[in-house]
């Protein structure tokens, strides 16, 4: 009988490996993420006004970019599948691009016009190279999602794969987060001393430079070497539709599914989250290391080790959780919990250590179980999205709607850049006054102890708590009636595996119902 056939499912191998590329895939984008608008800025000394401008423009791109991906992964017919063949070949060019973004031409000149002199072709290499990258990570990232609602029938097996592959891709995230910039400030004093000052630049400048192009070679490599497993050992298992459609088609698609569509707004509207990570960096850097690198690696890792510990927990305790709560209400509810720590982060920030560090973790590991929640969930719930739309209209857009979830993640950290941008700005704290404050650093000064830099560090404490708060609870509103059921997913699922089953013993499917309720 239909009802006792076995499923199709991933080896133990298969999933270990898979895990292994999406933690690598995960230390590819944080060396972008987390590191290159910090290096644009508080480096290169680029005004922050035209980094997020940079940023805003590529997310733009992206809207059309990643459908764009979403639809040629849903043409692609080979002997590997649809989504195994680019990730067996993006991952090289992806790591070229990613230490591309950091050569550049030398420093911004804040005493010249954007468009003066080298200044014009450091904005432009900065511009380009990011653009060119959002592309080719789109390639490697929309399939090595993808994949996963294509490895397994079992709809345990999946929920089970996408968490370990969140944890996967929070443990190459984490581990990149809390040592690239540590990595890079400390070859960057190695390197200072050999390098000869000029008028405009100081070697620690120069150093620091170099060290950040080095980081992003040392981590890209490690990311590519171990994101290249997803596509060596992954296997496709269900068969791709027949039906194609167009990018125009597919564009209406993910708008009319209902299901996608509230979780697309609910990740958009969420944006302000992203801050915590944006501005944590600065804030570690200039508040408590004042560009120390052992003190900043000590401080990352005593807050974002509370941050990634309870992001962790949280993820590998999904498959559970949604035994027993709606993915609904699981999504919506920890999105609502998130707003405690993170506005007591804000609150209690001028505690003096170690209370301070000790309260600290606390908050970030509660902030982080929230977010880990989320996360998976929002994996999980795109995956429903998925099947909903194979049950009613008989295609499977797999690299479509999970594009969007690459789209969410490049668009949130566009907007977030552009709130931060914003805020800097308008305190002040750009291009000249960055670079005061480093020859500051450089010559023993610590900022924290100047009330001349006050407004930046109440800044940075703010932008690290009060936005993700905000933004945790403007991604409730989309979802807050969502659409899609658990029992109803159950019941799509199982039609589902019914009309592959039928198929493949030669019967007919039935014709899927037309239109979504």
């Amino acid at each position: 009988m239909d009802g006792e056939r076995p499923l199709k499912t991933y080896t133990s191998t298969e999933k270990t490996m898979y895990l292994v590329g999406m933690a690598g895939q995960n230390v590819t984008y944080c060396v972008i993420g987390a590191a290159l608008a910090y290096y644009l800025q508080f480096t290169l000394l680029i005004p922050a006004f035209v980094v997020s401008t940079i940023m805003a423009l590529a997310r733009v791109w992206d809207a059309f970019n990643d459908p764009m991906m979403g639809t040629i992964v849903d043409k692609t017919r080979t002997k590997w599948g649809k989504c195994r063949p680019y990730l067996l070949f993006a991952p090289i060019p992806i790591f070229a691009i990613t230490v591309a973004c950091f050569i550049n031409f030398g420093f911004f000149d804040p005493e010249m016009g954007i468009f003066q002199g080298k200044n014009a072709l450091v904005v432009l290499w900065a511009a380009v190279t990011y653009v060119l990258w959002g592309m080719a990570y789109t390639v490697g990232d929309i399939p090595l999602w993808g994949i996963t609602a294509l490895m397994t029938e079992d709809q345990r097996d999946r929920a089970k794969l996408l968490a370990y592959a969140q944890i996967a891709g929070g443990i190459g995230a984490g581990v990149t987060i809390i040592a690239i910039q540590p990595v890079a400030l400390g070859l960057g004093e190695r390197f200072a001393p050999l390098l000869a000052p000029t008028a405009r630049v100081s070697s620690a400048a120069a150093g620091e430079r170099l060290g950040f192009i080095a980081a992003a070679a040392i981590f890209g490599l490690v990311g590519a070497v171990t994101f290249q497993m997803a596509g060596l050992f992954a296997r496709e298992r269900i068969p791709a539709s027949e039906e194609k459609h167009t990018l125009k088609e597919n564009f209406k698609l993910m708008w009319n599914n209902r299901p996608f569509r509230q979780i697309l707004l609910s990740g958009l509207m969420g944006s302000p989250r992203q801050l915590l990570t944006l501005a944590g960096m600065p804030l570690v850097t200039y508040f408590y290391a004042s560009k120390d690198p052992k003190k900043a690696m000590v401080y990352l890792a005593a807050m974002g080790g509370g941050l990634f510990l309870g992001q962790f927990l949280a993820m590998g305790m999904v498959p559970r959780l949604i035994r027993h709560v709606s993915k609904k209400d699981a999504y919506n509810f920890s999105n609502i919990a998130a707003t405690v720590p993170y506005l007591a982060i804000f609150i209690q920030h001028r505690l003096v250590e170690p209370g301070y560090l000790v309260f600290s973790w606390f908050l970030f590991a509660l902030g982080g179980a929230a977010n880990g929640n989320t996360i998976v969930l929002q994996s999980l719930m795109i995956a429903d999205a998925v099947d909903y739309e194979e049950y009613h209209h008989g295609i499977r857009p797999d690299g479509v709607l999970f594009s969007g979830q690459t789209f969410i993640v490049k668009m949130t950290t566009g907007i977030a850049t552009v709130l931060s941008g914003i805020a800097y700005t308008a305190v002040g704290f750009s291009d000249a006054k960055v670079g005061e404050l480093n020859d500051y650093i450089a010559a023993g000064g610590i900022p924290r102890d100047n009330p001349k830099y006050d407004a930046f560090i109440m800044l940075l404490f703010f932008l690290v708590s009060v936005p993700p708060a905000v933004g945790s609870l403007l991604a409730v509103i989309p979802t807050w009636r969502y659409c899609l059921s658990d029992g109803e997913h159950t019941r799509i699922l199982a039609e589902l595996n019914r009309r592959r089953h039928a198929a493949e013993d030669g019967g007919a499917a039935e014709t899927p119902s037309v239109g979504a309720p």
